[in-house]
């Protein structure tokens, strides 16, 4: 990954973010704020009332009971700082990197035209006045105001504010690399770029919202653990309250010795019985699951997405862009028997002087070389050029007398049929030729007639087949989709390492195919960045867009790849896997926790009111007051223990659902249970040598 890109997770100053952490974590201290953590704010009426007693025993000139609720007030108060202290950290991470981001917005002025040229007339307003379908003017040195498409022009762009790429990109009109980001600078030529956002709400914009948290939802799985949280809040706050009339029907009528069990004890037993750990923890492990993911240079407008990343299955790769370099060259011409290859040459080019695209391009200049007799006449000066369609699948011109067409040989083979022509012996043989050598064939044609093949070259990108073994081992069936015919398919397919193909496959197909994932139960995930993307990637649960994609594929993505590095799905799974394990890890070691201290705190809570139970003692504690204190103290540290883990979160190695499973139950289940007992007794030691 580069090593340059400033979106990146900075070098933090942790000693400052630590400071402002704390500052922000006594901000918290309030009941608003609070009630959106059911766990914690249980915690902070009990503090509360703690704090009440404590009031009550100092006024009772009670200096034994005012030591001891003192200290559990002060420890529940500090419960409540650490829980605070986990979350504010992890926002104080997103503010840092929203800070860094939000210097490459800045106010520009637009010139907006008046007309649909660059010649036009235009005025100059700021970039926050531009709305929709505005078309402005960005030359060399100009900042680009907002998003938008370049529907007339080719320039080169800076993109490191926002990618962090030193090397600049080209943007231009028509194709797949026309969608331009507000706030990236113009080096050298111009655009005529269309406005296709509102002010306020830019790409940019929506990665500060973001990072910061302010669009940050709570995922299904977040709120159904949140859920349980409750009832398991709510199973021992009915437990611990019964508590208190058995304790003061067995002192006053079943005649036992001792005495009734005090308030600040069952606060204390409730507090340290209840999930407090994973209810602290919990916000900053979604907080730092979006950090992680920005540290990979990726950009998720939903936590959703980075979830459902960790549950993925299936997924869909668009060929062009993404397992090849994409920008197909035309490297060869090959005419049918009886054809000069010369005019096949000529009219590849007229054919694709229309086409905007690379791949149009390159067949122009290959013709150029060939025919350089024809290079110097730019255009075809009395002829109608037919762009590219998705739909038909060829571009071309109407010339006096000639109707010129390139395009996939099945739409040739119609057109030719449509046209009363035949197909050529010998052509097929060709096409299959190109095709089985993981080139592309387009068939050119002439009236009726076919004249034979350009041969288009992809190049798979590096590496590519080891990603794909790695997302094999993760249990994710990769398929390829492509608009070439059967046979490129396949070759590419094999070259590149895929588990399955889609060829000649349009919008509606691809979209129509994940349906079908969808309804037999698999989560989807897709890559994309052409506008005939867009379909799909809203279709998809989690659709990754490259940066350099169409807006039209941004918009309809849950995630943006600033990298435009496709095989980058890899580390999102990874970061999915890994933010659903850390919850998981740290709920299973919270709940082992509740368990292991129920053994430390009941003997000692009731002792006073069953003697008996003294003989549960197993830790050897120093005293039923220390041993309530130790527990208090230990059910708060262990959250800023556990914060580094939190926010770094668990590692996620590549294996099975079942070993994870039972990796995460020996690590963090066993070591749930065995660590309070440790604890609580070396705390109970330094309170009594204290």
């Amino acid at each position: 990954m580069n090593a340059k890109t400033v979106t990146k997770a900075p070098a933090f100053a942790w000693d400052r973010l630590a400071r402002e952490a704390l500052i922000e974590s006594i901000r918290k201290l309030n009941v608003r704020h609070q009630l959106r953590n059911p766990v914690m704010f249980v915690v902070y009426v009990g503090s509360w009332l703690v704090l009440a007693l404590f009031g009550r025993d100092l006024l009772a000139h009670d200096v034994a009971a005012a030591d001891f609720t003192g200290a559990v007030d002060v420890w529940l108060w500090f419960t409540l700082l650490f829980a605070n202290f986990s979350e504010s950290l992890a926002e104080g991470q997103g503010k840092a990197q929203a800070a860094s981001l939000r210097q490459a917005r800045q106010e520009v002025q637009a010139k907006r035209l008046q007309g649909p040229r660059p010649d036009s007339p235009y005025e100059t307003v700021t970039g926050m006045a531009l709305r929709p379908d505005d078309l402005v003017l960005v030359e060399a040195g100009d900042i680009i105001p907002s998003d938008g498409e370049a529907v007339l022009g080719i320039a080169s762009v800076d993109e490191s504010a926002i990618t962090g790429e030193s090397a600049p990109v080209i943007r231009e009109a028509a194709g797949d690399r026309s969608a331009v980001t507000g706030g990236t600078k113009v080096l050298s030529d111009r655009l005529v770029v269309r406005i296709t956002a509102q002010a306020g709400e830019t790409f940019l914009d929506r990665m500060i919202k973001m990072v910061e948290g302010a669009s940050r939802r709570k995922t299904p799985n977040e709120i159904a653990l949140s859920i349980l949280l409750v009832v398991l809040t709510l199973v021992f706050l009915v437990v611990t309250i019964t508590l208190f009339p058995f304790s003061w029907y067995s002192v006053h009528y079943a005649a036992h010795a001792g005495h009734v069990v005090g308030i600040t004890v069952l606060v204390a037993l409730l507090v340290c019985l209840i999930p407090t750990t994973i209810g602290a923890l919990l916000p900053a492990i979604g907080i730092a699951g979006i950090m992680r993911l920005l540290r990979a240079n990726v950009v998720a407008t939903s936590g959703r997405a980075i979830e459902a990343a960790g549950d993925v299955d299936v997924l869909f790769l668009d060929k062009t862009g993404t397992i090849t370099y994409g920008n197909r060259q035309a490297a060869a011409f090959y005419a049918v028997t009886g054809i000069d290859p010369a005019r096949l040459a000529a009219c590849a080019r007229e054919a694709s002087l229309a086409d905007a695209t690379p791949e149009g391009k390159s067949i122009v200049t290959l013709a150029d070389t060939r025919l350089p007799q024809d290079a110097a006449s730019g255009k075809v000066s009395d002829g109608v050029l037919i762009p590219f369609s998705a739909d038909t699948r060829m571009s071309g011109v109407d010339l006096p007398g000639r109707r010129i067409r390139k395009g996939a040989p099945d739409a040739m083979r119609r057109w030719v049929a449509d046209e009363g022509g035949v197909w050529p012996d010998g052509l097929d043989r060709v096409v299959d030729k190109v095709a089985s050598g993981g080139a592309t064939p387009l068939v050119v044609c002439e009236n009726h007639e076919a004249l034979g093949v350009v041969e288009l070259k992809d190049v798979v990108k590096s590496r590519i087949r080891e990603r794909f073994a790695a997302l094999r081992t993760m249990g994710i069936r990769t398929v390829m989709v492509t608009g070439d015919n059967p046979l490129t398919a396949r070759a590419i397919a094999t070259e590149a390492g895929v588990d399955d193909f889609i060829a000649e496959a349009k919008p509606e197909a691809k979209l129509a195919r994940i349906q079908e994932y969808h309804k037999e139960g698999h989560m989807v995930a897709m890559t994309g960045d052409g506008t005939n993307d867009a379909p799909a990637l809203a279709q998809a649960d989690v659709a990754l867009c490259m940066a350099s994609g169409t807006q039209a594929a941004r918009e309809a993505a849950n995630m943006v790849d600033l990298d435009s590095n496709p095989t980058k799905l890899l580390e999102i799974v990874a970061i999915g896997k890994q933010l659903l394990i850390t919850r998981g890890s740290l709920t299973t070691f919270s709940v082992a926790n509740d368990v292991a201290k129920y053994f430390a705190i009941i003997p000692a809570a009731f002792v006073g009111t069953y003697p008996a139970l003294g003989a549960l003692n197993i830790m050897h504690l120093s005293s039923p007051a220390h041993a309530i204190l130790a527990a208090v103290i230990f059910n708060a540290v262990i959250i800023p223990l556990l914060i580094p883990l939190a926010l770094r979160g668990v590692r996620y190695r590549a294996a099975a659902a079942k070993d994870l499973l039972r990796r995460n139950i020996w690590i963090y289940g066993v070591g749930g249970l065995v660590a309070p007992f440790v604890g609580i007794k070396l705390i109970d030691m330094l309170l009594a040598w204290l």
